[in-house]
């Protein structure tokens, strides 16, 4: 972002990027992220130039009105915004956490269409009262409010007209509109914007955004066709992340605009060098891995294995590539490290990955990748990211720790698991049986840990190729409506499992103590 340009106004070329990444993004089933997470995902989306992020939903847990606080007090140049319900409590809860930033926006939505009417039960202009009473008080508290009338693409036409007037002419600085079902395409998307900045006394005094998800497959074609028709703000997520199906994917918007300027000439902020760098800090926190021919992001979105296309690539990489892998701050070159490779040849591969490290943090990661180095031949540009993703889920101060482990496994039952944990500082371990390795070491776990988490997903990822490949793994653990993800990496799956469990579950204790002082674990012996 240039430090000319607010990150709230919008120009004739210039669409405003509204990362919900934290908010709609968490709201994927088993997304959660832990506060320092959060923090981290904030930091990357302001220092990429994101114009406005979405930091949460406040009035919905304690945890979340402690994340938008925190991120609205250490973010430095976005608009941090707040999501709201249409009533006074909502609203002045959004408030009292948003209020911290140096950019403030309170975010409050209601459901306008027939359905979405039905739920409060109220008529239409019962609802039209309340959107005036609602929009007011936040206008009142902060000069920055975006109102959203949800569902809107199923809305009948003339009333969102009349509500739309309304929020306007109470205060409303952005005017949102959503397709919160993934209902339109993209005629019908571009038709309702420019119906709206056509009809709606007032409309050129406020920035229209466009919030899209993904049930037909059209979040980003939806978005920029908003665009076209005159919206200059998009909603977005990294990865497009979100409920169902996602939401448009930030990293396709951006560069959308970028490749194609010739059609749609309009500009971000975003560094888009940066892209690939959040993209896998999101997957890693979220446990949510970025499939393989995902657009701009996927591990295959600049792969080339047919013939022809190879040629075609050695002769002049224009042939099949419409953007640069170095655009999207993917490295060009995956040189080779091994062993043999120093502290400094580490620091410039992790600069060239996008990531900058403090001597100590360097110290630690170093240790880390003589150790993997030690166990593979050749070590990947994957692998350093999955080892640096990795270092980072794995918190210094975790009560519970994967001290040893060993397995018997094989074509004879039954399999078993001898694992030792330390548990707040001291050594237990166990002996346990299972339906295969992953099963024994999980039952070891539990044995030591007693708990009543459900397994809802366990998942292997192989980090490269080869029988020495690193595994990373994530595990998704639900506890009285709590959902954590752990995730760990290793050249030996079964460790990297009961590490991935044993991570979950150090994600659960710090959710549980929000709720509770903590307390020691009672680990069986």
């Amino acid at each position: 972002m240039s430090s000319k340009e607010s990150p709230t106004t919008a120009s004739s070329d210039r669409v405003l990027i509204f990362d919900t990444t934290l908010r709609d993004g968490e709201q994927s089933p088993g997304a959660s992220m832990t506060l320092e997470e959060k923090l981290q995902i904030a930091e990357l989306l302001d220092e990429m130039g994101v114009d406005i992020i979405e930091a949460g939903f406040p009035i919905a847990s304690e945890g979340d009105f402690e994340a938008v606080t925190e991120i609205a007090k250490q973010t430095k140049d976005a608009v941090i915004c707040g999501l709201s319900r249409a009533n006074y409590k909502d609203i002045d809860r959004c408030w009292e956490a948003v209020k911290h930033a140096k950019h403030p926006r309170i975010h409050t939505f209601i459901g306008t269409s027939p359905l979405h009417r039905a739920i409060p039960n109220l008529d239409q202009d019962q609802m039209a009262e309340r959107i005036h009473e609602t929009v007011s008080h936040a206008r009142n508290l902060c000069d920055n409010v975006q109102w959203s009338p949800m569902d809107a693409t199923r809305t009948e036409r003339d009333y969102l007209c009349r509500v739309v007037e309304i929020a306007i002419k109470a205060g409303a600085t952005t005017i949102n509109i959503p397709d919160t079902v993934g209902y339109t395409a993209p005629r019908e998307s571009a038709d309702l914007i420019r119906m709206l900045m056509n009809d709606v006394p007032g409309a050129d005094e406020v920035v229209f955004a466009t919030h899209c998800h993904n049930d037909l497959g059209m979040a980003t074609a939806n978005a920029l066709a908003a665009v076209e028709a005159g919206a200059r703000q998009i909603e977005c997520t990294i990865n497009g992340l979100g409920e169902r199906a996602g939401n448009t994917a930030l990293e396709e918007v951006v560069m959308a605009l970028k490749v194609r300027h010739d059609i749609m000439p309009y500009r971000t902020g975003v560094d888009a060098t940066k892209i690939m760098n959040i993209s896998r800090r999101v997957a890693a926190v979220s446990g949510f891995a970025v499939q393989y021919n995902k657009a701009i992001v996927g591990k295959n979105a600049f792969a080339h294995e047919s013939g022809i296309h190879q040629d075609g690539m050695l002769k002049n990489a224009e042939t099949f590539e419409i953007m640069r892998p170095e655009d999207v701050g993917l490295s060009e070159s995956n040189l080779v490290m091994g062993k043999h490779s120093g502290r400094h040849a580490l620091r410039e591969k992790l600069r060239e990955l996008g990531y900058e490290l403090g001597d100590n943090q360097l110290k630690d990661v170093f240790v880390r990748f003589k150790a993997l180095a030690d166990r593979k031949k050749e070590v990947f540009d994957d692998d350093i990211v999955a080892l640096m993703d990795d270092a980072t889920t794995s918190a210094g101060n975790d009560r519970i720790k994967v001290k040893f482990l060993r397995v018997i496994c094989g074509t004879e039952a039954p399999q078993s698991a001898d694992l030792m944990l330390e548990i707040d500082g001291k050594d237990h371990q166990k002996t346990a049986d299972g339906d295969g390795p992953v099963d024994a070491a999980f039952n070891a776990v539990k044995a030591l840990v007693p708990h009543t988490a459900r397994l809802k997903l366990y998942q292997v990822h192989a980090v490269t190729d080869g029988t020495d490949a690193q595994a990373t793994v994530s595990v998704r653990l639900e506890e009285d409506g709590k959902i954590v993800v752990g995730q760990a990496a290793d050249t030996d799956t079964i460790v990297a499992s009961a590490r991935a469990y044993v991570n979950a579950l150090n994600k659960l204790l710090v959710r549980r103590d929000k709720s509770a002082p903590a307390e020691p674990i009672a680990a069986a012996e």
